[in-house]
């Protein structure tokens, strides 16, 4: 194995095809992630069968993870800017690998509940350390395009993650699943260790000493752009989760859809945001961030609000409107994504964009929250009120078209711009 630390890379720096295998890398590092937030939802049955528990502990193991994410992602902004981004990355990846580890091997509840808020722990370093070696590495100018890549990991997700882990369950339990990921984290683990780049550059400014540590963090949570931009994060997250999470319960007990059914409607989503991550990052690069999220933003409103009020429907037919959905909905986040990184200055992206996945976390509560106080139980156990979600949903989507004006700095659209090579490895 080649332990030798790659050499330090800047922004167009690398070779074109160690930028892609770098980016393929990073995606693949959210994918282990969100896979492993996602597949806890359908092995919920499962769980509390194994440990005697009811729905409301069930839902502490889930939110266990999401509050740790939050809340470690807020404390790493106090630390993630004063190491090179590689050694940490590696670092905590291998934590992470331990934790899923930990939830395979959970022999009771509680050593499972522990085992998920670590995973939450060393998620909440991980989701701002591939932003910002993606603001480090990438240039401005091709950034969209770079998360649109990143962002396929989302699909990659729903269309083998989840269905993988899934029937692993079925048929050789719940721990499957977590042994799988384990696996995955060692194999990509090993790629990382020759693919990602020393990443020091930010690291030419000396760093504050540990007590001013909070006082900085509040300063730079209170700068009045970044305020703006953890505004838009937390709007247009919350008018996803608002939604999302209680899609599988609303078509079982609204519309006769089976339990086992409902991984072919994500594994048809994933399918087309699989192609469409990147085109719509590309258009970001082309057209501008604003402009593109205000055309995918709009554009969802449609799908949002008809899955919210949706009528009786064969489930061939729902198979097929859910791409529109999941398109619309993940397709958001790219050219956001791509913009919250120029908010920030380079010595400071790191602890931004922790503090923004924290914003993401706390959105993630928020909205499940809020949107399971809006539903009740209705005659034959079904779930009513959820067209109300649909409504906020929307409007949370209005107001962040209007609001993502005031985020980042003046764009001029890139149309048809040659992209300069970059300079190859010494």
């Amino acid at each position: 194995m080649n332990t030798q630390t790659p050499p330090a890379a800047q922004p167009g720096l690398l070779a074109p095809a160690r930028e892609r295998g770098l980016l393929w890398l990073l995606a693949l590092i959210q994918f282990t992630v969100i896979m492993d937030f996602m597949v806890m939802m359908p092995l919920g049955p499962q769980i509390m069968q194994a440990f005697a528990i009811g729905p409301a502990g069930f839902a502490a193991a889930v939110s266990a993870y999401a509050w740790c994410s939050g809340l470690t992602g807020l404390f790493a902004a106090t630390y993630i800017d004063r190491f090179d981004r590689r050694r940490l990355l590696l670092v905590v990846f291998s934590l992470f690998a331990l934790s899923n580890l930990g939830c395979a091997l959970a022999s009771n509840f509680h050593l499972l509940l522990f085992a998920r808020a670590f995973a939450g722990v060393t998620a909440g370093v991980l989701g701002p350390m591939v932003l910002a070696v993606i603001g480090d590495v990438i240039p401005e100018s091709r950034r969209g395009t770079a998360m649109g890549v990143v962002m396929t990991s989302f699909s990659l997700a729903s269309i083998a993650g989840v269905p993988a882990g899934v029937a692993l369950g079925a048929h050789f339990g719940w721990q499957a699943a977590f042994v799988l990921l384990t696996v995955l984290c060692v194999a990509i683990l090993l790629a990382a260790i020759r693919l990602v780049p020393s990443l020091t550059a930010h690291l030419a400014k000396t760093p504050p000493p540990f007590t001013q540590v909070v006082p900085n963090l509040l300063r730079l949570i209170g700068k009045p752009a970044h305020l703006r931009a953890f505004a838009l994060t937390l709007s247009v997250v919350a008018s996803n989760m608002i939604v999302i999470p209680f899609i599988s319960p609303v078509l079982v007990a609204n519309h006769g859809v089976a339990p086992d059914q409902i991984a072919w409607i994500y594994i048809a989503g994933g399918l087309c945001t699989l192609f469409t991550a990147r085109a719509i990052g590309k258009l970001a690069d082309r057209y501008g961030k604003v402009r593109v999220f205000r055309w995918v933003a709009g554009f969802s409103i449609l799908p949002l609000l008809f899955i919210t009020h949706l009528p009786a429907l064969p489930f061939i037919a729902i198979v097929a409107f859910f791409p529109f959905f999941m398109v619309a909905a993940s397709g958001r986040f790219i050219p956001m994504q791509a913009l919250l990184t120029t908010v920030p200055e380079p010595a400071q992206r790191g602890a931004f964009m922790s503090i923004a996945t924290a914003i993401q976390s706390l959105g993630v509560g928020l909205g499940s929250w809020v949107g399971g106080m809006l539903l009740d139980i209705g005659p034959g156990n079904t779930l009513v009120g959820y067209e109300t979600n649909g409504w906020i949903g929307a409007a949370l989507t209005v107001f962040a078209m209007f609001w993502i004006a005031r985020v980042g700095h003046p764009e001029s659209p890139r149309v048809a711009a040659p992209v300069v090579p970059a300079e190859a490895e010494s």
